[in-house]
């Protein structure tokens, strides 16, 4: 029989537990920051939480607390709408209902932002030795809110909804930082100092969630029953029972995230929302593009075979490739645009302006190609016109750029015979010239000509790779054995 937090009773065990959240509330000044997903174990701790502070007399009710979510710009649509309007509802409830809690969107910024690292920079889709969204996406923007909080307050506590039973490494990690704490009834926060961790339903089961949140109204005004519906849709048989008894089978398990992400082999939660409802078709082109363009298997005939800044690098016996070339990227682009026009059409009226791709994002993807990999054809709104079927809302980069669309036509006409890394050196050469000609001094030209005919050195990749691996025998001679070589990030 499966254990549950309520074997003293529902309502005994409720009140017993907001009596325990206003003592810590109360015992300090030091602020709490929320973290909130939309689902349903930080909407448990978020009532339990604002049912503890509604219980308080009102001068009691001083101390600040911070609801944040992080919005990586590829959530689930679905859910992204939801978490949006959820917050708003809450900021305005928090206000009638006179309660010091604020509600706080965060997003990454523009560099940091997927379509930007993986268009723009070119970073091959994320996989488990190169996990390059994490960070960027979730983790960085949550850190530098908090770090706003600690600096302006000296401490923070995090209220977090992470349960034991979600995995047996998640009861391990809990376990771990509960014991080096210097404080009762937090837990340590080895990444963020000066922070601490509460957990308040850290020993509920899924059904102990879902029966807290089905059978207590949500406080903000944010029907549960809707947040129970949009789990039911995402399990592959369209079913989420209420517990009736230990041995009932819950949608606890259905998880939601980016719908672009590699990092598990497919997306069911989106895959069976589709299938259960025909009103939910709309969101098919977002699952086909990560399916046809990012879990691919074996990628590298789409990857540049040199790394980021141009070098080689042999690992196993293969030269490892890097960055996406320029034109899987601009396909990329193009499929991404096609997809936010198939969902703007075919999708219902609160996604009628969805964006999956923003015009920052597209003018930070712009400036990397041009400037950075000096890709002077300044394609991206040319591609944007072409799907979009509108102008382009930007400017040219550069007023005063002289290498015109017959000018770069020309140029790769007498690069035909030589191949395209003839072309792109040639290229590449110029515009370097171009960007420092106005300069009065030509401070870094010349090492920029030379790392640029470093990089271009080989016509292709077999050419690459043999002389990498006659360099690396060479080393391996000199140094009696094998030279370790480590997967290098870009």
């Amino acid at each position: 029989m499966q254990k549950t937090a309520f074997s003293k009773g529902f309502k005994k065990t409720i009140k017993a537990l907001i009596t325990h959240i206003q003592e810590l509330y109360l015992v300090d000044d030091i602020p709490w920051v929320i973290g909130y997903s939309g689902g349903k174990d930080s909407t448990a701790v978020l009532q339990l939480v604002w049912y503890a502070l509604l219980d308080l007399p009102q001068k009691k009710r001083i101390k600040s607390i911070y609801v944040i979510s992080t919005d990586t710009l590829v959530e689930n649509p679905i859910v992204a709408l939801w978490v949006k309007q959820s917050l708003s509802i809450m900021s305005q409830a928090a206000i009638d209902q006179k309660i010091p809690i604020t509600a706080h969107r965060l997003i990454p910024k523009v560099s940091d932002r997927f379509w930007v690292n993986l268009i723009g920079r070119g970073y091959p889709a994320p996989r488990p030795k190169f996990r390059w969204c994490t960070d960027r996406l979730k983790i960085n923007p949550s850190n530098h809110f908090i770090n706003n909080v600690i600096r302006e307050n000296g401490q923070v506590i995090l209220v977090l909804g992470t349960r034991k039973a979600e995995s047996t490494a998640r009861a391990a990690n809990m376990a771990k930082h509960e014991k080096t704490s210097s404080r009762k009834e937090f837990s340590s926060n080895a990444s963020l100092p000066n922070s601490w961790i509460y957990t308040p339903i850290a020993e509920w089961s899924n059904d102990d969630v879902w029966m807290y949140i089905t059978q207590v109204k949500n406080p903000w005004g944010h029907p549960n029953k809707a947040l129970l519906n949009m789990y039911q849709g995402a399990t592959a048989d369209g079913e989420c029972p209420l517990v009736v008894d230990t041995s009932t089978p819950s949608c606890g398990d259905s998880r939601f995230g980016c719908y672009v992400c590699t990092m598990v082999e497919q997306d069911k939660s989106m895959q069976a929302m589709i299938q259960n409802d025909e009103e939910k078709e709309w969101m098919l082109p977002l699952m086909l593009l990560r399916n046809n363009w990012l879990d691919t298997k074996e990628d590298r005939q789409h990857r540049d075979f040199r790394r980021m800044n141009g070098k080689l690098k042999i690992f196993s016996g293969r030269l490892v490739h890097g960055p996406y070339t320029q034109s899987y990227r601009e396909r990329i682009l193009e499929a991404v645009l096609k997809a936010q026009r198939a969902v703007q059409k075919n999708g219902p009226p609160e996604v009628t302006h969805l964006e999956l791709i923003a015009y920052e994002d597209l003018e930070e993807i712009r400036r990397f190609w041009v400037m950075e990999k000096h890709e002077i054809e300044d394609n991206l709104p040319h591609i944007y016109e072409k799907v979009m079927e509108k102008p382009y809302p930007g400017t040219r980069l550069d007023d005063n750029q002289v290498f015109q669309p017959k000018d770069i036509a020309f140029l790769k006409e007498l690069c035909q015979e030589e191949g395209i890394i003839h072309f792109q050196l040639i290229r590449e050469l110029l515009d370097l010239e171009q960007q420092h000609r106005t300069m009065a001094r030509r401070a870094g030209l010349y090492e920029s000509l030379e790392a640029a005919l470093q990089r271009n050195a080989f016509n292709t990749a077999e050419e690459a790779e043999a002389f990498a691996l006659k360099r690396q025998t060479a080393l391996d001679k000199v140094h009696g054995d094998e030279v370790p070589v480590q997967l290098s990030h870009f």
